[in-house]
């Protein structure tokens, strides 16, 4: 009975996260311990880091065809929401993809940040800053600072507010990639090249209109920051996605994403035919808009077809 009680509770946590715990002297200690990416083995503390399967070379004239495609991934979407996070914040703990992102930017573990999709422009930390937070100041304390008065801590506390992108203000992600059929292995294979994080702009935050109320941004998102999805592979595959038909699943972010086992809305292509956003050359028109996703993802499955007659 016991043995069956054991087993129902190591399924139930996860096993490598309920042998850490089960080990741990505290939960500051099993806390840093996770942060650290580090496991407990008897009296020995050894790295959990994994390494990511590097992908293959791929000479450029072994390429028979290939189609860049930009998605829009829907976060409200039911099959996507293992990209939010999902704890007790204690035995199991699963950051978004947004938190992993930032978390990884603010620590330098990922360095090829850019302000677009073409990936020309690099933004430094300062940048990224402003574009996740806001910080102000009330008039009142604007007021005593210029009137020379002692300011205390108490005082800049009360009179200052802090606006963030937080992973409940991401609702969608951008992902761009390429599809192209792989001459040596006679296949269609899929690359990811690029993520985006979309949220509402910080500076938006926190404004008083004209009557005295807060002026509401709606739902227009911005584009945060984009990463250069190989330079994030290393962080990914030691981040863990929350599976809840099977908690002691290791499904990481690499896998999910490279697998593609999420729902996307293709917002754009560069296959030499449609370039360009489809809502600018369809414009005010969303079921037209779909059936040219549609369109553009039976072009996708149809180099796959035409691969045989080459």
């Amino acid at each position: 009975m016991k043995k069956l009680l054991c087993s129902l509770f190591l399924a139930a946590v996860g096993f490598s996260q309920a042998q850490s715990i089960l080990n741990a002297k505290s939960p500051e200690e099993f806390r840093q311990l996770r942060e650290e990416n580090k496991i407990k083995k008897g009296d020995s503390i050894v790295s959990n880091e994994t390494v990511p399967l590097p992908y293959g070379y791929i000479d450029e004239k072994d390429i028979l065809k290939s189609m860049v495609v930009w998605e829009i991934i829907d976060l409200n979407d039911k099959l996507n929401q293992p990209l939010y996070h999902n704890s007790d914040g204690l035995v199991s703990q699963n950051k978004s993809l947004y938190q992993i992102l930032i978390d990884g930017i603010k620590s330098g573990k990922i360095e090829e940040v850019y302000d677009d999709e073409m990936f020309t422009t690099r933004l430094g930390m300062d940048e990224i800053q402003k574009r996740i937070s806001k910080l102000v100041i009330s008039d009142d304390l604007i007021d005593k600072i210029n009137s020379g008065a002692t300011v205390t801590e108490e005082d800049k506390k009360a009179g200052t507010d802090v606006y963030e992108t937080k992973s409940e203000n991401v609702k969608l992600l951008k992902i761009k990639g390429m599809w192209y059929i792989d001459r040596r292995d006679s296949q269609m294979k899929y690359r990811l090249l690029g993520i985006a994080a979309m949220g509402k702009d910080p500076q938006t935050m926190g404004v008083i209109g004209g009557d005295g109320e807060l002026v509401d941004a709606g739902d227009d998102y911005i584009d945060l920051f984009w990463v250069f999805y190989p330079n994030v592979r290393p962080l990914l595959v030691n981040s863990v996605v929350f599976n809840n038909k099977n908690l002691s699943s290791d499904i990481t972010y690499d896998d999910i994403l490279n697998a593609r086992r999420f729902s996307s809305v293709i917002y754009k292509s560069d296959n030499g035919l449609g370039n360009g956003v489809i809502k600018d050359y369809i414009p005010r028109n969303a079921d037209e808009q779909m059936e040219e996703h549609e369109r553009i993802k039976a072009q996708i499955l149809q180099m796959e077809n035409d691969m045989w007659n080459y």
